[in-house]
């Protein structure tokens, strides 16, 4: 039986773009999003102070679809989901959406011609058969937050203790004694954002990592440094191709002369061993499983004394009104926050169709990043963490098309599961098994990129591989794709 219907799960980046082409190839594509807005990790209901992009506007939007020129370099939570916003609207895929729908269920049919799936809206419980489902989730899903002996008793005494994405109002905060956990990103705004407001602030952190300025030396812009073809290619993939060869060959001195320079600039630029934040490893450590980028005013806050730092710590337990730390600390704690990630959960799946999907220690066993071998009708789209999440989630979509249209070569199942094992295994060595259970792919989004594009021959010319070797990505690269598409597929 062809395919004719599509249930897409999730209206993050994946969702939206996967449904805006399907649709415009002829499928009738139904969107489930649990949120009452679109925008996936940018949805008002998961906006912590303080968030922005870690990538500039021009490197973030989707093809097809510039951010607004006003918008700042780098914009706010607030004006990423006003983007999601205007592209539902431009697109007109308003029809498509489900919001304040959530997904309960989704079991294949028995046929093993598509998938029975029931959703929950104002308590009012349905169910409908699709030929396709689409997981596009995300593998942000659900809050990570230790369990922390002495919580119970922490938090019937007034304390809070929430994660990043729960954080959402900073005026709770206002006269408190604030602990955030972690050290990436989230955590380090979470933590600045308290400034001015909280009693005070710490950071428990149980290692440092290197971090990037968003401004090397202040002058240069960190796309030019890191969001390259250059800049993937001084970090060794799973296989090495053309230049990448050279670089991890004979031109390595090349590859340690680079890395070695941007390490000596961001240790002096953050007075990183004065203030006691270096992280003690070389800066290709920065891409072992995600790359955070400075917080504006974190490390000035940190010289200062405004923010306080406890390194190599954990929390051991917790008392009303405080925190015992490994070190032999106590401090005051009012307010915990956890920037300690993510669960990536697919809380519809029955255990038989879960197993089906991932191996014995949780990791999505997905070809491509994208197709399971075992499950009939059913792709993930988002499984990709990257520096371009958008763009490899948008390049997803034309392979998925391309996969539904019969037109990608897949191997043999044995080659399959083989390739499968094998970057599992690469992936799980290269980040001491923080790969996010087989789901992030730092930094080797353009990568990924290529062999998806490279599959169903839609890459972009070779003049605009050179462009991109030394110049920031640009999505607007990619955005022809639709015309071959069209063209490929006329309707």
């Amino acid at each position: 039986m062809p395919v004719k219907t599509i249930a897409i799960i999730g209206a993050g980046f994946a969702g939206l773009s996967t449904a805006k082409l399907l649709r415009d190839h002829g499928y009738h594509v139904t969107v489930f999003e649990k949120e009452p807005d679109v925008g996936g990790v940018w949805a008002a209901s998961r906006r912590y102070p303080g968030l922005t992009t870690q990538n500039p506007r021009d490197t973030y939007n989707l093809s097809d679809f510039p951010m607004p020129r006003s918008y700042p370099e780098w914009p706010s939570g607030a004006q990423m989901q006003a983007y999601f916003e205007s592209y539902v609207a431009h697109f007109e895929l308003g029809p498509l959406l489900r919001l304040s729908t959530a997904v309960t269920a989704a079991e294949p049919l028995a046929s093993g011609e598509g998938w029975r799936v029931t959703f929950e809206k104002a308590r009012a419980r349905t169910t409908t058969d699709f030929d396709f489902l689409v997981v596009c989730n995300g593998i942000f899903s659900q809050p990570s937050i230790p369990a922390f002996k002495g919580a119970e008793a922490f938090q019937e005494a007034g304390g809070v203790l929430c994660h990043t994405s729960e954080f959402t109002d900073l005026e709770s905060a206002k006269g408190k004694n604030v602990l955030v956990i972690g050290y990436g990103k989230s955590s380090c705004d979470a933590a600045f954002a308290t400034l001015g407001t909280a009693a005070s602030t710490r950071v428990i952190a149980r290692h440092v990592i290197w971090k990037l300025p968003r401004h090397l030396g202040g002058v240069l812009n960190y796309k030019h440094l890191m969001l390259t073809r250059l800049s993937e290619g001084l970090f060794e993939y799973i296989r090495l191709r053309g230049f990448d060869k050279y670089l991890h060959g004979s031109g390595r001195w090349l590859r340690n002369l680079l890395l070695g320079s941007v390490e000596s600039v961001v240790a002096r630029q953050l007075k990183l061993k004065k203030r006691g934040l270096h992280p003690g490893t070389r800066f290709e450590t920065i891409a072992r499983s995600t790359v955070s980028l400075v917080t504006e005013g974190f490390y000035e806050a940190v010289g200062n004394g405004s923010i306080v730092v406890h390194k190599n710590a954990e929390i051991t337990g917790l008392q009303p009104g405080e925190a015992t730390l490994s070190t032999g600390e106590t401090v005051p704690a009012d307010i915990i926050v956890a920037g300690t990630g993510w669960h990536q959960i697919t809380p519809f799946f029955s255990s038989d169709v879960m197993a089906q999907i991932v191996d014995g220690e949780g990791n999505f066993r997905l070809y491509n990043s994208m197709l399971p071998l075992d499950m009939p009708r059913l792709a993930f789209n988002g499984y990709n963490s990257s520096f371009f999440s958008q763009l490899n989630c948008e390049v997803g979509a034309f392979w998925l098309l391309s996969y539904l249209k019969g037109d990608v070569p897949l191997p043999d199942k044995d080659a399959a599961n083989a390739a499968i094992d094998a970057r599992l295994a690469w992936m799980k060595a290269r980040t001491d098994g923080k790969h996010s259970k087989g789901t992030n792919i730092i930094p080797f989004s353009v990568h990924q990129i290529d062999e998806l594009l490279d599959e169903v021959d839609l890459n972009v010319s070779k003049a605009t591989k050179f462009k991109q070797w030394l110049m920031a990505i640009d999505p607007r690269d990619y955005a022809p794709i639709y015309g071959k598409l069209k063209k490929r597929y006329p309707a």
